[in-house]
């Protein structure tokens, strides 16, 4: 679900890289040029439409045996912006998918969620890790720490016939994308820096984790191919804890890749809620997850993709939530 966006398009080649047939639920809201690619291949389907509706998810769920969620209204702004809408997609929507995936015998049901759930650290040293408590700060988190709960009550109680539930909790992403993004921390700062020169940084103090997008559609991947068992009821967080940063140190980062001729605005901000550094430890240790891609590695092929031509239309509504 939510195959044709930014992190999906990505998903969808990897999984059918795998072996694995692949139906694709998307409402088109961006546009369907990142499927265009997918149309040769054998194993790919799609159907589009809103996942709020019962009678297109249940067509969608015919024959399935995984489901992998990704549709919402994704990031804070998004959701901000249309509160109502992102209630009824994030939250509502999701729990019918579970429930029709439930009564149509769907053996695994993969929820990705965010490590934005996490909100605030309690201490400056603090690693959060999945049993850390969840202070969502916006709505788009509040709808994400809702689904999970509901989720793993359901997936524990119990039945014959629910899905294996798990929850991928996943670092803000990064990295080049079939349906690019310049609304993600990263991507936005390198082209700000690339294209102005120039760049705003507003609580340049304050940590996240990153990933890249590759790496994210690998968790997925990851997790649908080993034993139920270890999947099962669990919450992963995706990412990689050398990879926690602050801003600022992003900043510098990609400063050390495009040149210092350009000038930075840190405008500090004590008012922002949201400062995690993340624990990837628990993904590593029982599914061997690993990073193939840290964020240099992200900036230096979004640095070369403007310089060769590759991107170009930077300000397209299609590249923001």
């Amino acid at each position: 679900m939510g195959g044709a966006g930014y992190l999906g398009s990505v998903v969808v080649p990897v999984l059918l890289s795998e072996g694995h047939q692949v139906r694709v639920v998307d409402s088109l809201l961006y546009g369907g040029h990142s499927l265009l690619d997918l149309y040769h291949e054998d194993n790919f389907g799609f159907v589009e439409g809103d996942i709020r509706s019962m009678e297109l998810v249940e067509r969608a769920l015919d024959g399935i045996e995984a489901v992998v969620h990704l549709a919402a209204i994704v990031g804070d702004p998004a959701c901000a912006r249309q509160p109502t809408l992102a209630r009824e997609v994030n939250f509502d929507a999701s729990l019918q998918l579970f429930d029709l995936s439930r009564s149509h015998g769907v053996k695994r049901f993969v929820f990705a969620s965010s490590c934005s759930n996490y909100g605030k650290m309690m201490g400056p040293s603090d690693y959060l890790t999945e049993d850390a408590e969840l202070r969502p700060m916006s709505l788009y988190a509040e709808t994400k720490v809702a689904v999970e709960r509901v989720l793993l009550n359901t997936s524990n109680a119990p039945a014959d016939n629910k899905p294996a539930v798990t929850v991928l909790r996943f670092a803000t992403l990064f990295g080049l994308s079939p349906r690019i993004r310049f609304d993600l921390t990263v991507n936005e700062f390198i082209v700000e820096l690339m294209t102005r020169r120039k760049l705003a940084v507003f609580g340049g103090q304050f940590w996240r984790p990153y990933i890249h997008v590759k790496d994210a559609a690998r968790a997925i991947a990851l997790v649908l191919d080993a034993e139920i068992e270890k999947v099962a009821s669990h919450v992963f967080n995706a990412g990689d804890t050398d990879q926690n940063y602050q801003k600022k140190q992003l900043v510098e980062l990609i400063r050390a890749q495009v040149g210092n001729n350009v000038e930075i605005e840190r405008v500090h901000r004590d008012e922002d809620p949201r400062d995690y550094r993340v624990s990837f430890e628990k993904i590593k240790k029982q599914l061997g997850f690993y990073i193939t891609r840290t964020v240099a590695d992200g900036i230096r092929e979004i640095i070369d993709a403007v310089n060769q031509g590759v991107i170009v239309n930077f300000e397209d509504p299609r590249h923001r939530n």
